[in-house]
């Protein structure tokens, strides 16, 4: 399965794996569940999921203290 993954404010990448999980998607760019949420048509993905897309959205997030 190829999916395009868009990281918001950086690169869109083609990532291509056999029955791929939303945390797999985010290994494939070198991101973890800890330090971002994948988002599919706006909203947010359990990382244990299936994927069911060919297209996500990866929104890093802040941390702060």
């Amino acid at each position: 399965m190829q999916v395009t993954v868009d990281v918001k404010g950086e690169d869109t990448h083609e990532v291509d794996a056999e029955e791929p999980t939303y945390a797999d998607l985010l290994a494939a760019v070198d991101l973890s569940p800890h330090e971002a949420s994948v988002l599919v048509d706006g909203s947010p993905v359990p990382e244990d999921q299936p994927v069911e897309t060919d297209r996500v959205t990866v929104l890093r997030l802040i941390k702060g203290g």
